[in-house]
C-alpha cells in the first residue's frame, strides 16, 4: 500500500503540496489529475525518491519495483530492442550475476545465476521486448536499429517501452499518449488494463483515463483529493462535492449576515444585552467555511470567416510526399463548406504530409488542388515550434502579423499594441508573459499562442495536426466547444478520441499509400487496430481495413434474409451515411448562410451601441463639468435625448434578430 501523510511540498519558494495525504492500494489503476503547475510530476517525483518531502510521510512497500519513463532523449547507437531489454532490472541484476560468477569460475554461483535469469524470464524476454516494440507502432525492420537513428518522438516511445518492459510493482506514467498516434495508444490502453500492478497515470486524455483507471486523486490547491472511479465519475463528484461547498457557504453567510443584524440591532438596549452577547459568542465559536475556489475556466470562439467557399477544396489526383518521395498517391477528395472531417490512419503512412499539402507547406508532387475563391486557412503544425520562432515574444509575434495583413489589405481587426495585447490576455498571456520568448514557454502555452495566431487570422478552412499534445483537459474541452462552434470547415488530425467524436461527423481513412472515405465509426476502427496488433505480434495477417460493428443475432438473421432473396446487383448501399454526412454538412453551410445577413447586422448594431454608449458618457461627463452657454445645455440635453430614443430602437431590433436567428438553428 502506498500512503501519503500530512505531506508539504516545496520547489523554490513555491508550496506545491501543503499537509497533502493520499492512499493507494496494491493494484490500484489510479489518475493523477489537475491544472498544469499544481504538483502532478513533483508528486511523481516525490514517489520515485527524487524529491524529499519537507514535511510529512511517504510510505511504499521497501521492496516495491518502481518503474517510470525516463524524460531525457537517449543518444546511443545500441540496437532498439536491447535497449528495451535494459528496461528488465531483474533481468539485467541476472545477466550481471551470471557474468561475474562466469568470471570467477565458481559453479555453485553459475548455478545460482542460471536460476535467477529463469526467474526473470530470460528465454522469452526479447520477444516480449519486440513485442512491445511492434505494440507502438514500430515496423519488423526497425527492430534492431540503432537508437541514435530514431526521432525524438519515436525515442520517447522506445523509452515508455524500456518502463512497461520493467517488471514493476509500481507503475508511474507521466504523460504517456503524447507521443503516441491513436493506434498505439489503443494498443496501450489494452496492455495496461492487463497490467498487474499499481498504476499512476498523468493524462489529459479523457478516453484513455476513462477506460483505464478505476481512482482518480485530484491535485488542488497544494492538496490531494481521492475519487472512487474513472475521469467521468469524477468530474461528476466533483461537481457535486462543490455545489454542496457552495450551498453551505452561502447558508452560512446568511446565517452570519443574521446574527450580525441582531447585534447590531440591539446590543445598546439593556432589555437585549445578553442576548446580543450569546449571539457575539456563537459568531466567535462558528467554524467559518471558506468560499469555493476552483482555478478560472479556458474559453475562446474562432471568428466569424469573412466569406464561406463552397467547395473550399477539390483535390484531383493529387500525390503528396517530400520531394522524389512519394507517401500517399491518387487522392480525389472534394471539402465541401461546413464539414467537419476527421483524419485517421496509422502512424507513417502519411496524414500529416497530407495536411501539409492542403496548407501549402508542401507542394503537391502531381495532380492539382483547386481551392475555393476566397480560402483562408488556418494550420496547427504537430510541432508547434515549425510556426514559431524561440526568439519572439508573442506581443513581437503578433506585431508583426498584423503589419503583415496591414500592408496585405488584410486587416480586420484593431492593430494597435493595446488591442494586441488585449487579445493574447483572452489567451492567458497577461502582463509580462507577452514578452517571454516563445523558446522558454511550456508546450502547452505554446499550442495556445498558435492557437490565438489561428484565431486573430479568421480562417474559414482549419487544419489541425494533433492540436492536443500539450494541452491540459480545460484547454482540450475550450478548444471542442469552440470547434464546434466554428462556421467554417475543419480537417482534424488526432489521437484524443473525445475530440474526434465531439467534432468530427465523418472520417477519412489514410491508408495503403491511398485516401478513403471511412463510414464506420472510432469504436469500429478501433476493434481494427487491435486486431491489427495482435495479427502482427502473431505473424498472421492483418485485416485489409476496418469492418463494422457485428450486428445483432436477430438483425443478423434478417440481413441474411434480404440478401438471399434481394437482386444480386445493389452496388455499396454503404454510401447512405457517407451521403447523410455530406448533406448535413451542406445543411450546414446553408444554414450559416442564411444567417449570415442577421449576424453581420447584429454586429453592425452592437458597435453603433457602443458609440452611443462613449457618446452619452461624454455629453454627461460635459454637462457635469458645467461651463457651457444654455444654448450648449439645451443641445447637449436634445442629443442625450436622441440617444436614449435611438438606444432603444436598436435594442429591440437586436432582440428581434437573436429570436430570428433562434427560429432558424431549430
Amino acid at each position: 500500500m502506498i500512503t501519503v501523510r500530512n505531506v508539504t511540498l516545496r520547489r523554490g519558494a513555491n508550496v506545491v503540496l501543503q499537509d497533502a495525504g493520499f492512499t493507494l492500494n496494491p493494484g490500484e489503476k489510479a489518475g493523477l489529475v489537475g491544472h498544469n503547475g499544481a504538483g502532478k510530476s513533483s508528486l511523481f517525483a516525490l514517489l520515485a525518491g527524487r524529491l524529499h518531502a519537507d514535511a510529512g510521510d511517504v510510505d511504499l512497500p521497501p521492496r516495491w519495483q518502481i518503474g517510470e519513463v525516463a524524460q531525457q532523449m537517449p543518444e546511443t547507437d545500441e540496437p532498439a530492442t536491447d535497449f528495451v531489454l535494459q528496461g528488465d532490472l531483474p533481468l539485467v541484476r541476472a545477466q550481471a550475476q551470471l557474468a561475474a560468477a562466469e568470471a570467477a569460475d565458481d559453479g555453485h554461483a553459475i548455478a545460482e545465476a542460471h536460476v535467477a535469469l529463469d526467474e526473470a524470464g530470460a528465454f522469452d524476454a526479447r520477444s516480449r521486448a519486440q513485442a512491445l516494440l511492434l505494440g507502438l507502432g514500430f515496423k519488423a525492420a526497425e527492430l534492431d536499429a540503432p537508437v541514435a537513428s530514431f526521432s525524438g518522438g519515436w525515442r520517447m516511445r522506445l523509452q515508455l517501452a524500456r518502463a512497461l518492459m520493467c517488471p514493476a510493482d509500481l507503475l508511474l506514467l507521466d504523460e504517456p499518449t503524447n507521443h503516441l498516434d491513436l493506434d498505439a495508444l489503443v494498443w496501450l490502453e489494452s496492455w495496461l488494463q492487463r497490467f498487474a500492478g499499481t498504476l499512476l497515470v498523468i493524462s489529459h486524455d479523457r478516453e484513455f483515463l476513462d477506460a483505464v483507471t478505476k481512482v482518480t486523486l485530484h491535485v488542488d490547491q497544494g492538496q490531494v483529493t481521492r475519487y472512487a472511479g474513472n475521469y467521468t465519475a469524477f468530474e461528476a463528484m466533483r461537481a457535486e462535492r462543490l455545489s454542496q461547498a457552495a450551498s453551505a457557504y452561502t447558508r452560512q453567510q446568511e446565517r452570519i449576515a443574521h446574527l450580525q443584524r441582531f447585534i447590531d440591532r440591539f446590543k445598546a438596549k439593556a432589555t437585549k444585552a445578553r442576548q446580543a452577547q450569546s449571539r457575539v459568542k456563537a459568531l466567535a465559536r462558528m467554524e467559518r467555511l471558506a468560499p469555493v475556489l476552483t482555478a478560472s475556466d479556458f474559453q475562446f470562439e474562432f471568428r466569424e470567416p469573412a466569406s464561406l467557399p463552397n467547395p473550399m477544396l477539390v483535390l484531383r489526383d493529387v500525390i503528396c510526399g517530400y520531394g522524389d518521395k512519394a507517401v500517399v498517391r491518387g487522392v480525389n477528395r472534394t471539402v465541401l463548406a461546413g464539414q467537419r472531417i476527421g483524419i485517421l490512419g496509422a502512424n507513417g503512412q502519411g496524414k500529416s504530409t497530407l495536411v501539409k499539402t492542403i496548407a501549402r507547406v508542401l507542394p503537391a508532387l502531381a495532380g492539382t488542388v483547386t481551392e475555393g475563391k476566397g480560402l483562408a486557412i488556418g494550420y496547427f503544425a504537430q510541432q508547434e515550434m515549425d510556426l514559431l520562432h524561440a526568439d519572439d515574444t508573442p506581443l513581437q509575434l503578433m506585431t508583426r502579423m498584423a503589419r503583415e495583413a496591414v500592408a496585405a489589405g488584410q486587416a480586420h481587426e484593431d492593430t494597435r499594441e493595446q488591442a494586441l495585447r488585449n487579445f493574447l490576455g483572452q489567451f492567458r498571456f497577461d502582463g509580462e508573459m507577452v514578452l517571454r520568448p516563445v523558446g522558454t514557454l511550456s508546450g502547452g502555452e505554446r499550442a495556445r499562442l498558435v492557437l490565438a495566431t489561428i484565431v486573430w487570422q479568421r480562417p474559414n478552412l482549419l487544419l489541425l495536426d494533433e492540436p492536443t499534445n500539450h494541452l491540459d483537459l480545460t484547454t482540450r474541452e475550450a478548444l471542442s466547444i469552440a470547434l464546434n462552434e466554428f462556421e467554417g470547415t475543419v480537417l482534424l488530425v488526432s489521437h484524443d478520441r473525445a475530440l474526434l467524436r465531439e467534432v468530427c461527423d465523418e472520417f477519412w481513412l489514410v491508408t495503403r499509400g491511398g485516401v478513403e472515405p471511412f463510414d464506420g465509426d472510432l469504436d469500429d476502427y478501433q476493434r481494427w487496430l487491435l486486431e491489427v496488433s495482435r495479427a502482427t505480434v502473431r505473424g498472421a495477417e492483418a485485416p485489409v481495413r476496418p469492418a463494422a460493428a457485428p450486428a445483432a443475432p436477430e438483425a443478423k438473421k434478417a440481413n441474411d434474409k434480404e440478401r438471399a432473396t434481394a437482386e444480386p446487383k445493389k452496388p455499396a448501399a454503404d454510401a447512405a451515411p457517407r451521403e447523410d454526412r455530406k448533406a448535413k454538412a451542406q445543411a450546414r453551410a446553408k444554414l450559416a448562410e442564411s444567417t449570415r445577413p442577421l449576424r453581420i447586422e447584429l454586429t453592425q448594431i452592437d458597435k453603433r451601441l457602443e458609440a452611443l454608449t462613449a457618446e452619452r458618457s461624454s455629453t454627461e461627463a460635459a454637462l457635469v463639468e458645467g461651463g457651457l452657454a444654455p444654448a450648449d445645455i439645451a443641445e447637449h440635453g436634445r442629443r442625450l435625448n436622441h440617444i436614449a430614443a435611438e438606444t432603444a430602437m436598436l435594442e429591440e431590433r437586436w432582440l428581434e434578430l437573436q429570436e430570428q436567428i433562434e427560429a432558424l438553428n431549430k
